[in-house]
């Protein structure tokens, strides 16, 4: 059984820090593969579709992205959860859409972003293999909140 962590609220100063890189010394450790285990139950615990490392008060690029229909987000495409070591947004498409978000850090608030429409990626798996993919509509939505979590930035900074 996974352990659910406590989840930092808006206020807290983690949120604002710009998190530090895994180092490869860390990809396959232990500890990375418990993190990103205890992430994603409590992900799933809170009904998010993603979690950031930040928001559990380890301070790293670590982010899972894993949309699926549950009560917060009823039309979300299913997808297999995916753990994302270091991720950065190579390409942002020109066209961008807006959508309703909500954060496990900003509990009862949501509101309309406007982000990229789809995204180009590259991260690393725990294992340290990397990965370069294409995400659209509400994958990319969430990838580019988590990522924002990783800088600093909660959504509710970039509020339409």
């Amino acid at each position: 059984m996974s352990v659910i962590l406590p989840v930092a609220q808006r206020s807290e100063g983690i949120l604002q820090l710009k998190a530090a890189p895994i180092a490869a010394t860390e990809f396959n450790s232990e500890w990375l593969i418990q993190l990103a285990s205890a992430m994603h139950a409590t992900m799933l615990e809170r009904n998010g579709v993603g979690i950031a490392a930040p928001q559990v008060y380890i301070s790293k690029r670590v982010i899972i992205v894993a949309s699926r229909s549950n009560p917060r987000y009823p039309d979300a495409p299913e997808m297999d959860a995916v753990v994302m070591i270091n991720p950065e947004i190579l390409e942002f498409s020109q066209t961008t859409c807006l959508g309703e978000e909500g954060c496990l850090s900003v509990p009862n608030e949501r509101g309309q972003v406007e982000r990229a429409q789809a995204i180009k990626v590259r991260y690393y798996t725990l294992q340290g293999e990397v990965i370069e993919t294409v995400y659209e509509g509400f994958p990319a939505r969430i990838v580019q909140h988590e990522v924002d979590h990783l800088d600093g930035i909660l959504f509710v900074e970039r509020l339409a």
